[in-house]
């Protein structure tokens, strides 16, 4: 069986897969990281793990030993220039982050052409392919809770109690907040996939090119998007089960 782990700024997620089949699965806050080990008790027959972290060396530090418990040695992931039939554009392709790539492989093997991956956790990211999958670029933004949390922390007359629901033009702080959030979340997706639709047409889809939308924040944001959706859950470590298929041959 495989382990995977995706290691985000906000929560750990992994799976335990075996061969095609997705056994278990479990989430944890990254400031709970310690506990992974309790997490894995469980586990038995894990032959390999195989890690995306974005989230920094401490934390990486605490999956190595968790996985030490289990007598398996962890892999740790990073962008390359090419894989599993995606090439990288970045100028330092190496620098693209493990959880940006690893999405953008799991959404060329969903489409099989262009389309926009969006990854809405702590920060959003628009990461666009090309119909040769060819990652041409991407956006990163803050999330739809950073939003919030950063406007709030940085001024005196936007400290809000209760969470904001969304309206199209909100009558108090808390949904001006929270609609605010949602609606430039939105508008940098929509305005990527009109350029994405311009750069990379499909004319025989509906709609044009698909958006690949997985995240904490997906379900806030689909229905506010005017653009044609694919949801998917744990993107990124379907693309990681990807890379250890891709690496083991």
């Amino acid at each position: 069986m495989k382990l995977l782990i995706d290691a985000g700024n906000t929560r750990i997620k992994w799976a335990g897969v075996d061969g095609e089949v997705w056994l278990c699965s479990g989430i944890l806050p990254v400031e709970q990281v310690g506990e992974l080990s309790q997490q894995f008790a469980g586990l038995k027959g894990i032959r390999q793990v195989w890690v995306s972290n974005v989230a920094g060396e401490a934390v990486a530090q605490q999956i190595r030993a968790a996985c030490a418990e289990l007598s398996a040695q962890p892999r740790f992931i990073a962008a390359r220039e090419a894989q599993c039939g995606v090439r990288n554009g970045y100028s330092s392709p190496a620098q693209l982050g493990s959880d940006r790539w690893a999405a953008l492989i799991a959404a060329w093997h969903l489409v099989g052409g262009a389309c926009l991956v969006v990854n809405s956790g702590t920060a959003t990211t628009v990461d666009a392919l090309s119909a040769r999958g060819e990652f041409i670029g991407g956006l990163i933004l803050p999330g739809v809770e950073l939003m919030q949390r950063s406007l709030s922390g940085a001024t005196a007359q936007l400290q809000v109690a209760q969470a904001g629901e969304y309206a199209p033009f909100p009558l108090n702080t808390a949904d001006a907040l929270y609609s605010g959030a949602l609606q430039a979340s939105c508008g940098a997706i929509e305005r990527q996939h009109a350029r994405l639709g311009e750069t990379c047409p499909e004319p025989g889809r509906r709609g044009g090119v698909p958006v690949v939308l997985s995240g904490g924040a997906a379900a806030a944001l689909r229905d506010h998007l005017n653009v044609p959706l694919r949801i998917v859950d744990n993107l990124v470590l379907q693309g990681v089960w990807l890379i250890a298929q891709d690496t083991n041959g």
